[in-house]
């Protein structure tokens, strides 16, 4: 395992492993324009160009003592990219070159850091390193650049080019800080520990919901309605329908009218709307079956908005043809909301967002268009109920949900 001075770790390691091998102290871990600088003589400058993410080791657990059932998070596997520059005042370059070829010699008899190595040379400059306890070698190969890219490399520091050579330090391993997942042994095997269970089928042996079916095919419910939840293995022990809308803390009152295995039926109450909102709630089951309690998963429940205004209503525009329409509904609207009120094909906005929850809305409907136009009121996406569907007859509109606009 490694922790994030890994990297200060093998340029530290580099740089000590040459100065002992070559014999000389000027072995610099510099940017390339910076690498000359103050000095004179021999010098090797070992730059960090690049550091890539392996992607052979991403989603691979550190090597630990993780228990059966326990997991880690994968570690930061990295490898990094290495310029080696060799520099002398001669103005004959044979020199750097045979420095440079030495300094190449050292890492291609070294292709392995060992730990001692990496403890003695972090010791001092990287005290808080731990690469040495890797348990995964650390690499040096070398990495064949053209001439092109390593031009490319000198030209992005605006200086004269050096011939090079680069090398590929590969694996760093970094270890995630993020705790790992350590649950408690199992002891038993099923209830009375009986071992595992099968069954004939592909159907999940635990309470699920599947489908949501709404009264009278509506597009939403309304409170005083009957909703009835699908599923599967919903008749064992205690059954809670919970019904959960983000604006509001509690669970919303509901009234379970009979249950199967298959089917819940229940009522949403509407003896105190204010526990209520218009939108989309959450609806799971929770059944608690002796000491064990299981939760369903989540199917989205739109509630629909009722209008308590005395309609159709009749509305005059003012001297700006404009008109205002106010609303009285149930459930209330919830501050954080969005409301607006749909006149035939237009949607028009409440005029002030409340504050806090209110069962009446004011809406300003600039140009408002003359005539008579259905109604419809909209909150988080829900409308009120314009289409009636009576049994056995084709759908139709409301015919008291309307509005009249006149002078």
């Amino acid at each position: 395992m490694s922790n994030g001075f890994a990297i200060a770790a093998v340029s530290a390691t580099l740089r000590q492993l040459l100065i002992d091998r070559l014999g000389i102290t000027d072995v610099t871990t510099r940017p390339l324009d910076k690498a000359r600088e103050g000095l004179a003589g021999d010098q090797v400058n070992l730059f960090l160009y690049h550091a890539q993410v392996e992607g052979g080791w991403r989603n691979m657990d550190m090597p630990r003592q993780l228990k059966p059932g326990e997991s880690g998070h994968p570690p930061l596997p990295l490898s990094l990219y290495y310029l080696l520059t060799a520099f002398n005042d001669e103005k004959d370059e044979v020199k750097a070159h045979m420095l440079l070829g030495r300094a190449m010699a050292v890492f291609h008899d070294h292709p392995l850091l060992d730990a001692s190595e990496i403890q003695s040379a972090t010791v001092v400059n990287v005290p808080d390193s731990n690469l040495h306890d890797q348990i995964e070698r650390v690499r040096i190969t070398f990495q064949p650049l053209s001439l092109e890219e390593i031009s490319k490399l000198w030209s992005a520091f605006q200086t004269q080019y050096r011939t090079s050579a680069a090398y590929q330090v590969s694996v760093v391993l970094i270890e995630s800080e993020r705790p790992a997942k350590v649950p408690l042994p199992v002891l038993k095997r099923g209830k009375d520990d009986t071992g595992v269970t099968s069954q004939p089928d592909l159907i999940p042996p635990f309470p699920t919901l599947t489908d949501l079916e709404l009264p009278d095919g509506q597009a939403a419910a309304r409170l005083g309605e009957d909703v009835v939840l699908t599923g599967h293995h919903l008749d064992a022990g205690t059954l809670e329908v919970r019904v959960m809308h983000p604006h509001l803390t509690d669970p919303a009152p509901v009234t379970v009218q009979n249950r199967t295995a298959t089917s819940v039926r229940f009522t949403l109450d509407d003896a105190d709307p204010s526990k209520w909102a218009a939108g989309i709630h959450a609806v799971s089951c929770v059944i608690t079956d002796g000491g064990d309690v299981r939760a369903t998963n989540e199917i989205g429940l739109p509630v629909a908005p009722r209008i308590t205004t005395a309609l159709p209503l009749d509305v005059a525009r003012d001297a700006g043809q404009d008109a205002e329409i106010t609303l009285s509904f149930s459930p209330e609207f919830q501050p954080g909301q969005r409301a607006a009120v749909l006149i035939g094909g237009r949607e028009v906005r409440a005029e002030t967002p409340a504050a806090a929850p209110t069962d009446t809305l004011t809406f300003k409907v600039e140009n408002a268009p003359l005539g008579e136009h259905f109604l419809r009121l909209r909150i988080d996406g829900v409308d009120s109920l314009l289409v009636q569907r009576p049994p056995d007859q084709p759908p139709v509109f409301d015919a008291t949900q309307k509005v009249t606009i006149h002078d």
